[in-house]
C-alpha cells in the first residue's frame, strides 16, 4: 500500500511510517516533526513564527501539494492537521480526498468530538476539562485561554468539524478516550489501534535487584504543564521526596527533543505522566518499553477494550481521590522490591499491545476493510 500521513503527535505517525516500511509498504510524513520534539518527517512542514515565517508556512505546503497525490490511505492527524486556520485547512483537506482513494482520520489530539465528550457529563469521570461536575485546574488556568479552548465551542469550528467528519472514510483512535468519544459519533467507522512503540530500537535494561534509591522522572511540555497534570505530579514527587530524602531521586526536564529524551530516562525507576488519562500514553509506553514502570492512567475501561486481564504494570493515580498519588508513589519507595518484577511486566505489556508492528497491522487490517 501506498500511505501518506498528514502531520503527527509525539512521533506517532512517523513510527508507523517507519513499521510500515519495514513490513514492504510505501509511507510518507508530511509534518511539523511535532515542533520542539523534531521528530522525522519526509516532507517538513514546520511553520516558523512571524510574517515571513507564514509566507514560508504557505508557499511549502504548496510546493508540498503535488507530493502528497495517489496514495492509497491518506491519515490525517485530527482534523486541524497543519497549522492553519480551519477552511484553510479544509482546502488542503478537500484537495487531499479529491487526488487520494481513501482518508482516514487519526484520533490523536483534542478536537471538537473529544472536547464535546469532556463536557457531556457521562462519557468520563474525569478529563483534561472536567473533575467530576467540576471544572478540572487546566479550564481556569492561563494554559487554557492561552491555547483558545473556548473556540471548540464556536460555530466556525463546529462546521470544520463536521466538514472534515463528512469526508472522512473512517477513524482509528490511538487512546481509550478518543475512541468512547468517537464511537457514538462515528459508529462502525471507529477502530482502536493504540500507540505504536518502536520496541526494537528501546532496549529493556531490567533491574536485577531493589535499588538502594528510587529515582522518578517527569518530563514537562512547557506549554501543557497543567493541561497533563504534571503540576500536581510534580508537586506529590517533591512531597514524596522531602518524606524520603535518602531514598529518592528526582529528574525533571523539560521541552526536550524526542531521542533526547527517552535517552535521559534511561537511568530512572519510575516514570511520571498524563494525571487525567485514562490509558498511558507515548512517554509512559517509551518508559515502560525501556523497563521503567509507569504512573499514569490505566482505568479499568482501558483493559477492558484491550483484552487484558493478567498484566497490568501501571500505576493507575486519580486526580479525583484526595492524597492517591503522594500514597501510591509513597507505596513504590517502600516496595522498592517489586521494580525488577514490575519493570519486567512493564516490557512484555509494550510488546505485546504496542510494539510498532502490532499497531501497524491493526492500522492495516482496518484500512484493507475500505480498500
Amino acid at each position: 500500500m501506498r500511505i501518506l500521513f498528514a502531520g503527527d503527535a509525539s512521533n506517532m505517525h512517523n513510527c508507523l511510517a517507519q513499521e510500515l516500511r519495514r513490513m514492504g509498504h510505501e509511507a510518507t510524513v508530511a509534518s511539523d516533526g511535532s515542533r520542539w520534539m523534531n521528530t522525522h518527517r519526509d516532507i517538513n512542514l514546520l511553520r516558523r513564527p512571524g510574517f515571513c515565517g507564514t509566507l514560508r508556512y504557505l508557499w511549502d505546503i504548496k510546493r508540498a501539494l503535488p507530493l502528497m497525490t495517489g496514495y492509497d490511505i491518506v491519515e490525517i492527524a485530527s482534523p486541524i492537521f497543519l497549522r492553519l486556520r480551519p477552511h484553510r485547512v479544509a482546502r488542503v483537506f478537500d484537495y487531499l480526498k479529491a487526488n487520494n482513494t481513501h482518508v482516514v482520520l487519526s484520533a490523536l489530539a483534542t478536537d471538537v468530538v473529544y472536547f464535546d465528550a469532556c463536557h457531556d457529563g457521562k462519557t468520563f469521570r474525569y478529563s483534561d476539562y472536567m473533575l467530576g461536575d467540576e471544572p478540572s485546574p487546566y479550564v481556569n488556568s492561563s494554559e487554557y485561554v492561552a491555547q483558545q479552548q473556548d473556540n471548540w465551542r464556536q460555530p466556525f469550528m463546529r462546521e470544520h468539524s463536521e466538514h472534515i467528519l463528512g469526508g472522512i472514510d473512517g477513524v482509528v483512535a490511538c487512546l481509550y478516550e478518543y475512541y468512547a468519544a468517537y464511537k457514538p459519533v462515528m459508529g462502525d467507522k471507529v477502530a482502536y489501534a493504540g500507540i505504536p512503540i518502536d520496541t526494537e530500537a528501546l532496549s529493556f535494561r531490567p533491574l536485577e535487584e531493589a535499588p538502594d534509591k528510587l529515582r522518578l522522572f517527569i518530563g514537562i511540555q512547557r506549554d501543557r504543564h497543567v493541561v497533563k497534570g504534571t503540576d500536581r505530579l510534580l508537586a506529590a514527587m517533591k512531597r514524596v521526596h522531602d518524606r524520603y530524602p535518602g531514598i529518592t531521586e528526582l529528574d525533571v526536564v523539560e521541552n526536550l527533543p524526542y531521542d533526547e529524551y527517552t535517552r535521559r530516562m534511561r537511568d530512572s525507576h519510575v516514570i511520571l505522566d498524563q494525571l487525567y488519562s485514562y490509558t498511558p500514553s507515548t512517554n509512559a509506553l517509551i518508559a515502560m518499553a525501556q523497563g521503567l514502570v509507569a504512573v499514569s492512567g490505566a482505568e479499568p475501561e482501558y483493559y477492558d477494550l484491550i483484552g487484558e486481564t493478567v498484566n497490568k504494570p501501571i500505576i493507575n493515580v486519580s486526580p479525583i481521590v484526595e492524597g492517591d498519588i503522594d500514597h501510591k508513589l509513597s507505596w513504590l519507595v517502600e516496595h522498592r522490591d517489586q521494580l525488577p518484577q514490575m519493570a519486567r511486566a512493564s516490557r512484555a505489556f509494550v510488546e505485546k499491545h504496542n510494539a510498532a508492528s502490532v499497531v501497524a497491522q491493526r492500522y492495516l487490517d482496518y484500512w484493507k476493510t475500505l480498500c
